[in-house]
């Protein structure tokens, strides 16, 4: 795990290397690049860039000042992009969809094309199941209430929380991971507590979504036929938004596509990048 000091922070990061066209993989909340383990190695060609963003599954706490609503969390991942000196980004997004805000600000313009996998758009921030979690959250100590729920296998499981967000179901183990940090530090609860409680209203929500329409460049947008957090319409309204969109449905899958359909997922992305001009650099000898 690579680390690198930001304005808000230090930030952690996998990067497989490589001269391979650039993909950076952002995950939801609380969780890590551990959401994306099945997806990168089908990736071959592809220099894979997967940063732990400070969404509450991050082992290092913020600076007590920083910005954690969901356009600070956009303006650092635009930060880290801008540090790494990597160009003609493809920024690949699941669950959270927040980092479609980066686009509004100048570090935008590093990105060459977005694959949006059942991730929040329009109003839909939080998600319908995770409002609650949201208010839980607002509450003082709420996050360790939180946390100590999630041991406790019903409630972990829920259809309309954690495990409802995949069709396979998620490992015990991979939860715990997640929600480690926020169970042993005070300062990453109130990392996830600024962030989980950050999204604006309804109008500014739907404001920001028009301003993304200015994006000219491709964005494949892949959304999952049984998802119980992203409304279903989301997927064709959202390929419509952007000038150069296109839309793959994937059966069989809740939020978490690349933990149900991993493959059709990396087939889908393959395919895409190929199409618009970010081919896989093999290597030789």
């Amino acid at each position: 795990m690579r680390e690198i000091e930001l304005s808000s922070g230090t930030i952690d990061y996998q990067d497989t290397g490589g001269a391979g066209p650039v993909l950076v993989f952002c995950h939801g909340l609380p969780m890590n690049g551990a959401q994306w383990r099945k997806v990168v190695p089908l990736l071959s060609g592809y220099r894979c860039i997967l940063p732990t963003l400070p969404l509450g599954g991050h082992r290092r706490p913020m600076h007590p000042d920083a910005d954690l609503s969901h356009r600070g969390v956009a303006r650092l991942l635009g930060e880290f992009i801008e540090r790494l000196h990597l160009d003609e980004v493809t920024l690949v997004l699941n669950d959270w969809g927040g980092g479609q805000f980066l686009l509004l600000e100048e570090q935008g313009q590093r990105v060459a094309r977005m694959v949006l996998v059942a991730c929040e758009a329009f109003d839909n921030f939080p998600p319908g199941p995770a409002k609650a979690m949201a208010l839980v959250c607002r509450l003082p100590g709420g996050v360790r209430f939180l946390t100590q729920l999630m041991r406790i296998p019903a409630f972990r499981n829920h259809r309309n929380g954690y495990g409802g967000m995949s069709l396979r179901g998620l490992p015990d183990e991979l939860i715990a991971d997640w929600f480690a940090p926020a169970t042993r530090s005070r300062a990453i609860r109130r990392d996830f507590a600024a962030f989980a409680t950050s999204a604006p209203g309804r109008k500014t929500l739907l404001a920001w979504s028009e301003q993304l329409a200015a994006f000219d460049r491709p964005v494949l947008v892949v959304w999952a036929a049984q998802d119980r957090l992203m409304p279903r319409e989301h997927g064709p309204r959202l390929a419509q938004l952007y000038p150069k969109g296109r839309l793959v449905e994937i059966a069989e899958s809740s939020t978490l596509v690349p933990e149900d359909q991993p493959e059709q997922l990396a087939a889908a992305i393959t395919d895409f990048l190929t199409e618009t001009g970010a081919q896989p650099v093999r290597q030789t000898g």
